[in-house]
């Protein structure tokens, strides 16, 4: 029987974040679900109006049934989606957990502004465009969410991977050592030199679904 795996992908965005690796994995017979989840992009109106309790409310629905449906289970998170993985992991037979581009320390002030100047010499609209359009209401949800899972990486026990993307424009590279450091259980570090925060569309993704697809088929 395939083994079952949970994806989570990141706050304002959507399955799109971590599809290229679910298919990887699924094409490799390994059985994979990719919720919409409630801190997506498309649906603003209600991402202004929750709190991050319902977010977390959330992934644990999606745990409780896989875990009703499968027994243990391997879980991905990607971005804020890889906090709220970490603290499922301590509460559900989470086999495996993969922890991409943790959302733990953000952007130092002047990598933010390094940041928004390649995006204005390369018109990346889109960029700007979303950090218009995100509700500050949810903004601050999303910081109270970090500043409250945070102290859960201490308590994770099972076999981690943390991937991170050396040039990730939203999360510091730093949050990777800073997991690497907390978790307690056994545990993988990998830099990817060339990828930004949508670690899962970058250069490096062939080297990093590899990597995953080793880990997860450990014993």
């Amino acid at each position: 029987m395939p083994r079952p795996c949970l994806l989570f992908h990141g706050f304002t965005g959507g399955p799109f974040e971590v599809e290229p690796l679910a298919d990887y994995l699924a094409a490799r017979g390994q059985h994979c679900e990719v919720p919409n989840l409630p801190w997506n992009g498309t649906d603003l109106a209600g991402l202004k109006a929750s709190k991050w309790q319902d977010w977390v409310e959330s992934a644990e629905m999606h745990a409780q049934r896989m875990t009703k449906q499968h027994g243990s289970f391997d879980l991905v998170g990607f971005s804020m989606g890889g906090l709220l993985a970490a603290y499922l992991a301590v509460r559900y037979p989470v086999r495996r957990l993969v922890l991409l581009n943790t959302a733990v320390i953000y952007v130092s002030p002047s990598r933010l502004l390094e940041v928004i100047r390649e995006g204005w010499r390369q018109q990346d609209q889109d960029y700007l465009k979303k950090a218009r359009t995100t509700p500050l209401r949810a903004t601050w949800q999303f910081t109270c969410l970090v500043r409250q899972l945070k102290p859960e990486l201490a308590k994770v026990a099972v076999p981690t991977f943390i991937g991170q993307g050396e040039r990730d424009q939203v999360i510091h590279p730093l949050s990777a050592k800073y997991i690497y450091s907390k978790v307690s259980g056994e545990r993988e570090l990998y830099w990817y030199p060339k990828s930004k925060h949508l670690i899962c569309h970058s250069e490096d993704a062939p080297d990093l679904f590899r990597q995953i697809e080793v880990f997860l088929e450990k014993e």
